[in-house]
């Protein structure tokens, strides 16, 4: 047994506020004078010790923020991941820095459930009150409640527009008042919060010790403007009174609204419980946001582990900009601005080129890169489907060797996928593949009888569009060709079209006769008389470029393919 110790009431009162009490602790008290005391979590000094949960293991390992290190991403339940998120706040339109962050993270939860048969339930908060969504509503005469729903919306319809996953549900601050006020009044039950005189609450950071700074530290912790009734410069707001001019609802501590780190906690605990698998947000939340989200959650749950995993984005930045985009700032390209001139397709190219928790670089020579990638994979598609039809003539095909790369790519990408979804490493394999295959497509323009391979190609294609399909990148663009023309018009009339063309080149290239009696020439040209139908031909050819349609010819034989056009200007870029 531990010694006891006679303690006075000050003292006692001081040692409270520095160390972090259980419950079955503070129940030891014998008398105002004395208590047992034995040494907590926080006492011991390893209050921030992370613990390997206890279930299933998914043989996959992902980086945790609260170890600064990969770990073995172990699930509560089999088959099953738990899944928060940060949403927006809704006071602006929605930027590319916001959506680097949901793409990045759309990507991980396709990839759990497509790739590793995981049902990621996936929640997340829309934050309808704050003091940013107060001052805008005051600027432009609109109510809070208003203004927000009319970026909520717009959020909603970018992410859409982005093709991210919605969340199995969108939760609303405002819609959880009686919950959130509730969780509060749980934390000063556990004697982890105060209130004031004015009616603010406050977490109270002595409260908990050392368990405080699990993702950055206690150190590097820096205290939110607060009234001088806090006991500690870092306590932060639970609760704040109603001011003139801004919504409030009624509390046991007067009219008030939510501060802002509590609308997760609660949220995330009222469909999850003590105990919650995966944690998402960008790098800027993690503190402090994230870190007052666990010291609240752990001191209502009196837990000493509730998120287990935290997933943090790098930064969307501007070339040659140390600085992140942000509204505050205000170096930001709204997302509707950005498809004006990009497509979907490629913005998540853009965002599978690097790691998820990397900082990303934004420019021009970086959406290019994508472009190009998947420009090239666009075009071996096409090929592929040519040498398949027996459009393009090719000399014999080492298909032992192609069937031998497409199982190895196969693996490759399982395993880069399994690495803490290292998406790089996943185009760099399947842009490997293409390499090969295209080494085996180069035309020859005479048919050399060699036997052919059309099914290779065919699987080649099949799994390339598949795990593009999983990371969330539609080769097929059946979303814009459908919107194009559903009924398939448009491709019979360019089929018909390239036909007749193909029919009169193939003609004009016709080589001359050579009379009776004549000497053959050593290399036969077309006539004269047949060379304006050939540059008709090339003319015709260039012409439906400009307009999208693609015509490639192939020795005698020719191809096509329909892109989506792009708006004007967009080349510029």
């Amino acid at each position: 047994m531990w010694p006891c110790i006679t303690i006075c009431r000050p003292l006692l009162l001081k040692l409270r506020s520095r160390y972090a009490f259980s419950k079955d602790t503070r129940q030891t008290l014998v008398s105002p004078s004395k208590l047992i005391f034995r040494p907590s979590a926080s006492c011991t000094g390893v209050g921030k010790k992370w613990t390997r949960p206890t279930g299933y293991d998914t043989g996959l390992k992902t980086y945790n923020s609260l170890t600064k290190q990969k770990e073995p991403l172990i699930l509560a339940q089999e088959g099953i991941a738990t899944w928060y998120s940060c949403g927006p706040t809704v006071y602006d339109h929605a930027h590319l820095g916001h959506a680097c962050s949901y793409v990045r993270f759309d990507i991980i939860q396709r990839v759990l459930s497509r790739v590793f048969g995981i049902n990621v339930i996936h929640v997340m908060v829309i934050t309808d009150i704050d003091d940013k969504i107060i001052r805008r509503a005051l600027e432009k005469s609109v109510s809070p409640t208003v203004l927000a729903r009319m970026y909520e919306e717009e959020f909603k319809n970018d992410m859409l527009a982005l093709k991210v996953l919605p969340p199995a549900v969108y939760l609303r601050v405002t819609e959880n008042i009686p919950q959130i006020v509730a969780f509060i009044e749980g934390i000063i039950r556990n004697e982890h919060a105060y209130a004031t005189k004015q009616g603010d609450v406050y977490f109270d950071i002595g409260s908990i010790g050392d368990r405080y700074g699990k993702l950055m530290g206690a150190g590097d912790a820096t205290g939110e403007p607060g009234d001088r009734e806090k006991r500690d410069s870092r306590d932060f707001a639970l609760w704040k009174a109603s001011k003139p001019q801004e919504p409030s609802w009624e509390s046991p501590w007067g009219k008030g609204r939510p501060g802002w780190h509590i609308e997760c906690s609660t949220i995330a605990s009222s469909v999850f419980g003590s105990q919650l698998d995966i944690h998402s947000g960008g790098i800027d939340l993690a503190f402090p946001h994230h870190e007052n989200e666990i010291a609240q959650c752990e001191a209502y749950h009196q837990s000493g582990q509730w998120g287990n995993y935290f997933l943090h984005s790098g930064h969307l930045h501007l070339k040659g900009s140390a600085e992140k985009m942000s509204k505050s700032l205000n170096n930001y390209i709204t997302i509707k601005d950005f498809l004006e001139s990009y497509s979907a397709n490629e913005f998540r190219m853009f965002c599978l080129l690097t790691k998820y928790r990397s900082a990303i670089d934004y420019s021009d020579a970086s959406l290019n890169e994508a472009r190009s990638s998947l420009a090239t994979i666009t075009a071996f598609t096409h090929d592929a489907q040519a040498y398949m039809r027996g459009q393009l003539q090719c000399q014999a095909v080492e298909e032992g060797a192609l069937w031998e790369r497409l199982a190895e790519t196969k693996a490759n990408v399982v395993r880069a996928l399994a690495d803490d979804f290292d998406t790089p490493r996943v185009v760099n394999a399947i842009m490997s593949l293409v390499y090969h295959g295209n080494r085996h497509l180069q035309p020859i323009t005479k048919p050399d009888r060699s036997p052919r391979s059309p099914a290779v190609f065919g699987a080649f294609l099949a799994y390339i569009r598949e795990v593009f399909e999983v990371l969330g990148v539609d080769l097929l663009d059946r979303k814009e060709a459908h919107s194009v023309d559903s009924s398939g018009t448009l491709e019979n009339v360019v089929e018909q079209l390239a036909r007749f063309r193909s029919d009169v080149r193939a003609f004009a290239l016709s080589v001359q006769d050579t009379p009776p009696g004549e000497p053959a020439h050593a290399s036969p040209s077309p006539c004269s008389e047949k060379l304006p139908l050939l540059k008709a031909c090339d003319t015709l050819r260039k012409d439906l470029a400009s307009m999208g349609v693609h015509i490639r010819d192939r020795g005698p034989n020719s191809t096509w393919e329909i892109s989506q056009k792009r708006p004007a200007g967009q080349d510029k870029k």
